[in-house]
């Protein structure tokens, strides 16, 4: 059977843009970041590198603000499957985990990972690991 040339021609340029379109964040759906935390200090200084990070991102991603102990904020936590005290919980499209490159799980809840966060309530993430996770969602390389 023959195939005429204008529908190989139709099917080359689809396939094109299906292809371009899978690669391209330009034409990926804008990435949803949720800040659920506490308005205490401590909390609202420890996010001051993930606000200035995201304001460099600013049209490129859409980003939710929630009072953790708003209702709004309760409910939130308590559908993203979290129970007790949580000062903090970055959510990307939904998710609060993302894996390394070198294949370790982090989960974007508490305080960044550092030694004098109060009660101790030190969390397993990075602001790098926090960047390279929204650079992700965007379709790029982690900077």
């Amino acid at each position: 059977m023959r195939v005429p040339r204008y529908f190989l021609a139709a099917f080359a340029g689809t396939m094109g843009l299906a292809i371009l379109g899978g690669l391209s964040p330009a034409f990926a759906a804008q990435p949803t970041v949720e800040i659920i935390a506490l308005s205490h200090w401590p909390v609202q200084d420890a996010l001051k590198p993930t606000r200035a990070f995201l304001g460099t991102l600013a049209g490129r991603v859409q980003v939710v603000e929630l009072d953790a102990e708003s209702p709004a904020g309760e409910k939130r936590i308590a559908a993203s499957g979290l129970k007790g005290h949580i000062p903090i919980l970055l959510l990307i499209n939904g998710s609060d985990r993302f894996k390394r490159p070198d294949g370790t799980e982090v989960e974007f809840k508490d305080f960044p990972a550092k030694a004098s966060n109060p009660l101790g309530l030190n969390g397993t993430w990075t602001e790098a690991d926090f960047e390279a996770a929204v650079h992700a969602a965007l379709g790029e390389p982690a900077k």
